[in-house]
């Protein structure tokens, strides 16, 4: 078939035209942006959450005040000193001579102060089996991890002296090194692992080392440029760790998406007869629109995280909308560059077996494709096509059972239990100090976590306050919200005190929040309530856990009615039909709660949680469902826009809607198919962490998007868009006064019939 002028509108192909046209200048406008990017955030460096930032209500109020005063707490470690059979007791000879040791050996190592025997504090248990020696960590608590190991060392001395019990170490130093040392280098390699997964996945979807380089090349640009705009942006909202490996994990997959989507229909269009500058303006034109059109709904999404109130989601929804939109950039103005310049090089470096044309001859295929009606030499589309087959032969059944598959796996998430993960729920068995963790808390009820209430006063030693204070430790015993010892510890420069209660139900959340409840709602307004100018916000873990969740609750209807509502217009402004977005928001509600089903059946009922290594967890940890609400409803968005685009160009083209479908599903079954398998490789990594919060993450995020790939767009899209026939661009025409943003190429270029199909049924513009 010959090449014709196809002229084209629209930003996509005039970015696309306009980078082919310049090539050097558009490489070289895009490596300056990087280099410009991680310059400019290196120098300006980075501006870290801090605790008051991070946490809300109580919580967030306690850490402010903290901070305000100057105070930064050291990290407080514990030795639990516990008899191995009943008959030794505290009041041993042996367990005294244990205490002893214990203590001199700890400050033997010049690492720590404050070192409290068990006999002053009375830390020993009702039992008499178990004592805590108490000591501070010299030193920023936040590094306390780095100096610890003396301390750890000296402990295990004095055990090997002392046979007659155990004696274990715990505390937030400990607990860090302990972490760091068994999954910091895990973690760090599951983020070094995607890419090398991502290339190899593209190796065997392209067949050609080249073509798989440039989509991982280009996300990798856009993550390293993004990390820069991370770092000056922290000046304006703080950033965290966690916003940075989100802000990974998406830019990898959709920089890859946007590209493998550019990529695959530029070489289609040339394996179907274009010349190279022919086929990248129709590509610019095509999956240069599919792109922005999914990229700006992706950005949406994520914005939708600023609507939470808490910086870490707010940071998170920057980092993946930013990175979101550098990919979306990059794809439309550097690719057609790259591309441009490589021409026909781009199929250097072929792979036998694995290149579109060895397997067409293979197959028996010729170069240009198969027949048009949809068989070719690609098994991934002649798979679809015979699902297609069904699924518009029987497309009212097909809804059914494939909507009802889905609601059925959706049911689970109406018990869904969301809440911070305990030490033992978040590491199981996996580490010896989760067995110190679960020793401490049954000898000591919420010795581990206690809850944290910081005064402040005009004047913290006035006989008000003093006597306040005495009260709350008799009453927050005496009411049954804690079995003591409650601590306190005053700084007298700055008038504030800090009163540790262990609350009664320790590692158990539902039990120790209502004694939680207890503290703030009965104990607090009986003492510190009575004196004028006193401030007690209650923190610590189990307040955060409560006061977290009270947040999201309360985010939860603005985040998911902003999502909806832009993505609705969104959808309604760019294909133009009310029948399309209605449909793909319902469609993208239902990937989303079939990801939340499978989530609380693995992690919170424990069905098949064996398969994944989640045994016991029993929860999801609070902030996934708002986030992969999110980021689920972002990603889905791609595979539908770039499948809806190739339908709705095939209607255009004059095929009837059925056709159109067929052609729309088949055609992009191939670069879907790719881009669906290099994301569940890239999140099933994290599912294999052992941290069950990455595990939970990993998992929904992979679930999702299998699902989405498979069930959602090939057979429930279809089988909806059968059904509604004509009725699918319906456009009421009261709402012709919208912004037209529905197509890039004008009629002369979407008026030839389609060319012999290369991948599944082709169509050329």
């Amino acid at each position: 078939m010959g090449n014709r002028d196809t002229r084209v509108r629209g930003i996509a192909a005039r970015a696309g035209g306009w980078s082919a046209r310049h090539r050097w200048a558009a490489v070289g406008i895009w490596v300056l942006f990087v280099v410009l990017a991680m310059g400019l955030g290196s120098a300006a460096g980075t501006v870290e959450l801090k605790d008051s930032d991070q946490l809300s209500g109580e919580t967030g109020r306690a850490a402010a005040i903290a901070e305000d005063a100057g105070i930064e707490e050291p990290a407080g470690e514990t030795v639990l000193v516990q008899g191995r059979d009943a008959g030794v007791k505290a009041t041993s000879t042996e367990f005294r001579a244990a205490v002893d040791a214990v203590m001199k050996a700890v400050e033997g190592t010049g690492k720590v102060t404050n070192v409290a025997s068990p006999y002053d504090t009375d830390t020993i248990s009702k039992d008499g089996r178990s004592a805590l020696v108490q000591f501070d960590m010299r030193g920023d608590a936040e590094t306390a991890g780095e100096r610890v190991e003396p301390v750890l060392k000296a402990v295990e001395g004095v055990q090997k002296d002392h046979g007659s019990v155990l004696i274990e170490e715990i505390g937030g130093a400990s607990m860090n090194k302990t972490f760091d040392d068994a999954f910091g280098n895990d973690f760090k390699q599951a983020e070094y692992s995607a890419v090398p997964v991502a290339l190899g996945i593209l190796l065997v979807a392209f067949g050609a080392l080249v073509a798989a380089l440039v989509p991982v090349l280009l996300a990798i640009t856009a993550i390293v440029a993004t990390m820069g705009l991370m770092m000056l942006v922290s000046h304006i909202q703080p950033m965290d760790d966690t916003s940075s490996s989100v802000m990974l994990l998406v830019g990898l997959a959709v920089g890859v998406d946007y590209c493998l989507f550019y990529l695959r229909r530029e070489r289609e269009e040339r394996a179907a007869g274009r010349d190279p500058e022919t086929a990248l303006r129709i590509a610019a034109a095509t999956s240069g629109r599919a792109i922005i059109v999914s990229g700006v709904t992706v950005c949406v999404a994520m914005a939708g995280m600023l609507f939470t109130g808490i910086a870490t989601f707010k940071a998170m929804g920057l980092a993946s909308l930013m990175v979101v939109a550098v990919a979306m950039v990059g794809s439309v103005t550097v690719l057609p560059a790259v591309l441009s310049l490589l021409g026909t090089r781009v199929e250097k470096g072929r792979i036998p077996f694995l290149h579109p044309d060895k397997r067409r001859k293979a197959n028996g295929g010729s170069g240009n494709g198969g027949s048009g009606n949809g068989r070719s030499g690609d098994n991934g589309s002649r798979f679809w096509t015979s699902v297609l087959r069904v699924v518009l032969a029987k497309p009212a059944i097909s809804l059914v059972v494939a909507a009802g598959a889905l609601l059925a796996i959706a049911a689970p998430a109406l018990g869904m239990k969301t809440q911070n993960l305990t030490l033992d729920q978040e590491f199981g068995d996996s580490l010896p100090i989760v067995k110190t963790y679960e020793r401490v808390n049954e000898a000591f009820p919420g010795g581990s976590d206690p809850a944290e209430v910081v005064v402040k006063a005009t004047d913290i030693n006035s006989a008000e306050v003093k006597s306040a204070i005495a009260d709350f430790r008799e009453q927050a015993v005496s009411s049954g919200a804690s079995r003591g010892p409650v601590e306190v510890k005053v700084h007298d420069a700055q008038n504030v005190a800090f009163v540790y209660v262990p609350l009664v139900g320790g590692s158990n959340l539902d039990k120790a929040e209502k004694s939680l409840e207890i503290i703030r709602d009965e104990v607090r307004p009986a003492t510190f309530g009575k004196v004028d100018g006193v401030e007690a916000p209650v923190t610590g873990q189990v307040a955060g856990s409560k006061d977290f969740n009270d947040q999201l609750v309360s985010a939860v209807a603005p985040v998911f009615a902003f999502v909806v509502v832009f993505a609705f217009l969104l959808m309604l402004l760019s294909f133009r039909s009310l029948t399309i977005a209605i449909t793909s928001i319902v469609l993208n509600l239902l990937s989303v709660g079939a990801a939340y089903g499978i989530l609380v059946a693995v992690f919170q009922h424990g069905w098949g949680a064996s398969l994944v290594g989640a045994e016991g967890v029993g929860a999801i940890i609070t902030w996934l469902p708002l986030f992969l609400f999110v980021i689920l409803f972002g990603l889905s968005m791609d595979y539908h826009v770039f499948v809806v685009s190739r339908i709705r160009e095939a209607r255009m083209r004059g095929l009837t809607t059925r056709d159109a479908i067929q052609h729309g599903v088949v055609t992009t079954a191939g670069v879907i198919t790719s881009a669906a398998v290099i994301m569940v490789a890239v999140f099933a990594i994290f599912g294999t962490l052992s941290m069950q919060s990455m595990k939970q993450m990993g998992v929904g995020l992979a679930a999702a998007v299998l699902i989405d790939a498979t069930i959602i767009r090939g057979v429930l899209l279809p089988a909806v868009m059968a059904l509604l026939g004509e009725r699918n661009w319906y456009f009421p025409k009261w709402l012709n006064r919208l912004p037209d943003l529905s197509h890039d190429e004008s009629p002369e270029a979407v008026s030839s019939p389609p060319p012999p199909a290369v991948e599944g049924e082709r169509v050329g513009v």
